[in-house]
């Protein structure tokens, strides 16, 4: 099967950047009326996605995240901001942060919730990979992220090597 025609020009990093933002209502609460892990879990998925979508203009499938620290609670009534963009592209996969803050509306106070490197994976509607753009780090911050991501990988590389039987 030929891989279709796709546009690999690079990339900047600002493409891929975005923003969603979530009011936490009773339903994505737990009986003391903070913030459920896995709907924020969820909300993390989604927003890595957009990032990675808008990089590869492609259907694209969550392959891992890395690691998940919740550091303040957020509670119901709380204003959840999450910002994504891609880091680097590596063939076919892109490594995704996203970083989540809360924010309460009424004394405007913004706290750092977490932070997670996800790393999705470009597919064609029948789930054939495709390649993906590089990634154009145009500021020093996103070249340090570029450069980290790259550092990520060899671990997430040696870490899977190591587990194989």
């Amino acid at each position: 099967m030929t891989e279709p025609e796709l546009d690999l020009t690079p990339r900047a990093v600002s493409e891929s950047q975005s923003e969603m933002a979530e009011i936490v209502l009773p339903n994505d609460a737990n009986p003391l009326n903070t913030l459920l892990g896995g709907r924020l879990m969820h909300w993390i998925d989604l927003a890595g996605a957009m990032a990675a979508h808008r990089h590869s203009r492609q259907y694209v499938v969550t392959a891992s995240i890395d690691h998940l620290d919740f550091l303040v609670a957020v509670r119901v009534g709380d204003l959840v901001i999450l910002r994504s963009s891609v880091n680097r592209a590596f063939g076919t996969s892109m490594e995704v942060g996203v970083k989540v803050w809360v924010e309460n509306y009424h004394t405007v106070k913004r706290e750092h919730v977490s932070s997670a490197y996800l790393t999705f994976v470009a597919v064609s509607p029948e789930g054939q990979k495709l390649r993906v753009p590089a990634v154009v780090a145009d500021t020093a911050e996103q070249q340090r992220r570029y450069q980290d991501a790259g550092r990520r990988r060899e671990l997430r590389r040696a870490e899977m090597a190591r587990r194989k039987p």
